[in-house]
C-alpha cells in the first residue's frame, strides 16, 4: 500500500500538512514584526502611528523621516515576505510558499506583536513573498511598480497597478496554480487596503510622493 493511502482511499500526507502549517505560522510571525514601528521608536523615540497616515509601513516612515529610515524599513518589510515564502517553497512546495507569503502579509496588516492593531498595507511584504515563490514574477511586478511610480509619483497607484499585474504575469508565464491564485488574492487585498487612497485619488486630494522629508507628513 502506497504512502498516503489507506484501503484504497487517499489520506493526508502528514509531513506535508505539518510543513504547510509550520510555514504559515512562521510567515505570520515574520510578518508580525513591526519593523517600521520598532525602528522609529528605537532611533527617534517616537510613535510612527501618530504621524502622517498612521501606518507603520515604509511609505509613511519615508515620508515622515526620510530615506535614512524609509529604506531600511522597506528592505526589512520586503524580507518579512521573502524569507518565509522562499524557505517554504524550497523545502515544502509552492502551495506552502504562497500560504507563508499570504500569512506574512496578514501579519504585517495585523501584527501579533502589536496586539493585532493596525499595521501597514503589506505592499513591500507582498513583493518579497513573490520574490520568494516566483522570482521572475516578483521582479516584473517590481519593475511595474517602479515605472508607474516614476511616471506619476503616487505610491498608491504604483502599488495597485503592480499588484494587479502579478496574477496576469504569473498566468502569462504559466506559473503553478498556487502562484496565480496568490497573485489574484494579493491583488484584491492590496486594492481593499488602498480604498482610502482610491477615494482621495478620485477627489484629487491624494498627495504625490516627495523624496525630501516634508514639513508636514503627507498621508499614504
Amino acid at each position: 500500500m502506497g504512502r498516503g493511502e489507506r484501503l484504497g482511499a487517499a489520506v493526508p500526507d502528514h509531513p506535508l500538512v505539518l510543513g504547510i502549517a509550520l510555514s504559515v505560522i512562521a510567515g505570520y510571525l515574520a510578518g508580525s514584526v513591526p519593523t517600521g514601528y520598532w525602528l522609529v521608536r528605537a532611533l527617534r523615540g517616537e510613535d510612527i502611528r501618530k504621524t502622517g497616515s498612521g501606518n507603520i509601513g515604509a511609505t509613511n516612515v519615508w515620508r515622515t523621516y526620510g530615506a535614512k529610515l524609509g529604506v531600511p524599513v522597506m528592505f526589512l518589510d520586503t524580507m518579512k515576505g521573502f524569507v518565509p515564502a522562499l524557505l517554504a517553497t524550497v523545502y515544502v512546495g509552492h502551495l506552502a510558499g504562497v500560504l507563508a507569503g499570504g500569512a506574512a502579509m496578514l501579519g504585517h496588516w495585523r501584527p501579533l506583536f502589536m496586539r493585532f492593531a493596525k499595521g501597514g498595507k503589506a505592499v513591500a511584504t507582498c513583493g518579497g513573498a513573490f520574490f520568494g515563490v516566483a522570482p521572475v514574477v516578483g521582479g516584473l511586478g517590481a519593475a511595474v511598480w517602479i515605472v508607474i511610480f516614476v511616471l506619476f509619483r503616487y505610491p498608491s497607484v504604483a502599488s495597485i497597478v503592480a499588484a494587479v499585474s502579478l496574477p496576469l504575469i504569473a498566468l502569462a508565464l504559466e506559473e503553478p496554480w498556487p502562484v496565480i491564485a496568490f497573485g489574484s488574492i494579493a491583488a484584491l487585498a492590496v486594492i481593499l487596503l488602498h480604498r482610502p487612497n482610491i477615494s482621495r485619488l478620485r477627489s484629487g486630494t491624494e498627495t504625490r510622493f516627495r523624496f525630501r522629508r516634508a514639513a508636514e507628513p503627507a498621508r499614504n
